[in-house]
């Protein structure tokens, strides 16, 4: 889509840019998506990643997910700006949890699918999601993307365009865009320059401190060994430690999903031999063998949970190898954030606190626009009320 189709918003800052949906990361060069990218940003938005879920298959039309990234690139050629998108007719996948929505609209009369989804595949993490060059201004790439969405949207039929878990700088932005905010609640753990895991467990109160003491004895006990596998023993076996995590993945896909995996074998090995040192596997071991895990990314400051599966069950090992031991190893390497993963109350008993975690939505009906917009800001106002009475009480901690 060049200029002269483009929206008429933002015209004078827009006069010498090209906007252009791209349908393939492969039809990216590398370099020019990667040069957008801040340290934050690795790995879920590095080209490595994205590239490899559309080129092993998990992201493909058939799998529900079309590419449809949006992109600004100067007179000379140069990536000015850009979001990974997909049109996606549900919402498997994208955690986005906008069921209710999509039955309420539809109640209305009005129509939810296709939408326009701008966010990474399979991973509720926050993050940015508008990418931007030195000396471009997020607020207005963020209006001129937009814009591009929503005027492609209009012309192919998408119903609505979701922006999810975008960095909590970006609200306003996306806010100037004209799409309204969502606020949902996610558990992270937070490294306060604790030097030791007594550190942390000393800001509990002491019956939550105890019960973690005692979880943390138990695979001891039992005879288990947790560790981490990383960098240097990944990068000598890739293919050993891909198939050992795909393994793990499938367990918990067979028991809880009917034996549907929304990722596959050739990805996990694309990943874990292509993120050095971006992806890490936590094991537990019992007699030689793996019994659990769980597969982390992480970026310098950032720790992400992602997938959890196991051969064997055992007192609280979901949480020493999905929680303690990463708790541990943020401790050690400085790690800021532990994001482990979506939902999960349980993770407040355990040190991590609840935090606001955003969206950004436009229909483009505007009679469901702004019935969607009033309703997003009362759920708003709940949540962030919920977050700050937890802040006010802090139950868990002394």
């Amino acid at each position: 889509m060049d200029d002269a189709a483009a929206p008429t918003g933002d015209r004078a800052e827009q006069r010498q840019v090209e906007l252009r949906i791209v349908q393939s990361m492969a039809d990216i060069p590398r370099k020019a998506w990667d040069r957008l990218l801040r340290p934050g940003d690795r790995p879920f938005l590095s080209w490595t990643f994205l590239e490899a879920l559309e080129r092993t298959g998990c992201v493909a039309p058939d799998r529900g997910w079309l590419p449809f990234h949006l992109t600004a690139w100067a007179p000379g050629g140069d990536l000015l700006a850009a979001a990974p998108a997909y049109i996606k007719n549900d919402g498997m996948g994208d955690f986005s949890r906008d069921w209710a929505f999509g039955d309420a609209v539809r109640a209305a009369g009005g129509r939810f699918y296709p939408k326009l989804v701008v966010g990474v595949p399979f991973s509720p993490v926050t993050g940015r999601r508008i990418l931007t060059s030195d000396g471009v201004d997020p607020t207005l790439a963020a209006r001129m993307l937009m814009q591009l969405a929503a005027h492609t949207a209009r012309e192919v039929g998408i119903a609505s365009v979701h922006v999810l878990y975008h960095a909590p700088t970006e609200v306003e932005a996306f806010a100037s865009a004209g799409l309204a905010q969502r606020v949902m609640v996610q558990y992270h753990w937070h490294n306060y320059d604790y030097r030791a895991p007594e550190d942390w467990l000393a800001r509990l109160r002491s019956k939550r401190r105890t019960q973690c003491r005692r979880e943390r004895r138990e695979p001891n006990r039992q005879g288990i060994t947790i560790r981490t596998v990383r960098e240097a023993e990944i990068a000598s076996d890739p293919e050993r430690w891909a198939a050992t995590a795909f393994e793990l993945y499938g367990t918990t896909c067979d028991r809880y999903m009917w034996g549907g995996r929304y990722l596959n074998r050739d990805l996990f090995g694309d990943l874990f031999a292509r993120l050095d040192g971006e992806v890490e596997l936590v094991i537990a071991e019992r007699e030689d063998r793996v019994i659990a895990g769980a597969i982390n990314l992480c970026s310098p400051t950032h720790l992400y949970g992602r997938y959890w599966g196991c051969h064997e069950h055992h007192r609280f090992l979901h949480f020493n190898v999905c929680l303690y031991h990463s708790i541990d190893e943020c401790i050690e390497r400085g790690v800021r954030v532990f994001e482990g993963g979506a939902g999960g109350e349980h993770k407040i008993s355990r040190g991590f606190e609840p935090a606001p975690v955003y969206s950004s939505h436009l229909f483009l009906d505007d009679k469901l626009n702004s019935l969607l917009a009033a309703a997003l800001k009362r759920d708003a106002a709940r949540h962030l009320e919920s977050i700050e009475a937890w802040r006010r009480d802090r139950p868990q901690l002394g």
